[in-house]
């Protein structure tokens, strides 16, 4: 398989990952008006509603199966609610006995599990996760979340944390968890090399030159295997996707190079689809743009809030609605707020 060789701030970013820490609480930003004063402890928000989200059930299930084919409390008063925006997502439904989806998610005090199916894709058999639901799906499939890795750290470390992993890989395994309990599918491809890369969207050629990219080509046999069903009874009329780092940039690229296929993003630790940590410049862009979360540590030193700050501030300028969610004293990783974030604004973009 060839592999372009790393530009020198992906080595950068390698030595900043082992150098960040996680405290803080988070605080948010958006588009939207604002409403009553209120406070509560580690979120500060301004949002679309007012409606707390609701928890999936925890259920065991089987083990992994491979198979092949083609906050620190920050109490602060701000004019505007005080949660994240959440509506009822109207076409999960539960199995037989009125039960809603869940997971197969088991958790402990420090350890969360999720199990998950890995298919083959492609002539390099790159390596796709993924899970759905319990129960019975809805007529036309579950909703699907594509989740993308951050560099040098395979997909597969996404179904499985324990509480004490740096970058907030706990609470990247919450946000499958959550999303798996709210009726959502979750499909995590590696990156090249057994994911031990990174995704082509922002590297040379390929961030000029997509279509030439092994990447594109794995996105399209996702979404075609998604449409044929190969990773289940799945929507592919509801795509949805969310990833850290190099990840992040991948679900903007989401929006860039495949326009009116996705419903919302949600990019941690993140930017436009062509930004290199603090390289980043981004292009004005229109309405057709997915509407957008991003959720960044105040004191990431890998990518810097400014180039999330930057890609937020052009949505609105464009009129899309978008969100931002910073957490005080975080570095790069997933904050604490990302698990009910991410699903309240997928919920909230059916």
């Amino acid at each position: 398989m060839e592999f372009s060789a790393p530009p020198p701030w992906s080595f950068a970013l390698a030595l900043a990952l082992v150098a960040c820490g996680s405290t803080g609480g988070a605080t948010t930003d958006d588009a939207t008006v604002t409403g009553d004063s209120s406070s509560t402890g580690d979120v500060t928000s301004t949002s679309t509603g007012t409606s707390a989200p609701t928890t999936g059930s925890d259920t065991t299930g089987p083990a992994d199966t491979t198979t092949t084919s083609s906050t620190t409390d920050a109490t602060t008063t701000t004019s505007s609610t005080t949660e994240p925006a959440t509506t009822t997502n109207d076409t999960t439904t539960g199995d037989d006995t009125g039960v809603g989806p869940g997971s197969r998610c088991e958790e402990t005090a420090t350890t969360i599990t999720c199990p998950k199916i890995t298919v083959e894709l492609g002539p390099w058999q790159r390596d796709v996760h993924y899970q759905v639901p319990l129960g019975q799906p809805p007529a036309g499939g579950w909703p699907v979340v594509l989740m993308f890795q951050g560099s040098f750290f395979s997909a597969e470390i996404t179904w499985i944390a324990t509480d004490d992993l740096p970058f907030g890989a706990y609470y990247q395994t919450h946000v499958v968890k959550r999303l798996l309990d709210h009726g959502y599918a979750v499909i995590t491809p590696e990156a090249k090399l057994d994911g031990g890369t990174f995704w082509d969207t922002n590297i040379p050629p390929f961030s000029l030159n997509w279509e030439s990219s092994e990447d594109h080509q794995l996105m399209l046999l996702i979404f075609a295997g998604i449409a044929e069903g190969a990773f289940g009874p799945l929507d592919a009329g509801r795509l949805f996707a969310t990833g850290i780092s190099s990840g992040g940039y991948m679900t903007s690229r989401m929006a860039v190079s495949y326009p009116g296929k996705f419903r919302a993003l949600a990019i941690a630790a993140g930017s436009y689809a062509t930004c290199s940590g603090p390289l980043c410049s981004v292009p004005d862009l229109d309405d057709g743009h997915p509407p957008t979360l991003f959720l960044h540590g105040e004191i990431d030193l890998t990518v810097p809030l400014s180039t999330a700050e930057e890609y937020y501030d052009e949505l609105l300028a464009s009129g899309v609605d978008a969100r931002l969610v910073t957490e005080p004293g975080e570095g790069h990783a997933w904050i604490a707020a990302s698990p009910e974030e991410v699903q309240a604004w997928f919920d909230g973009h059916p």
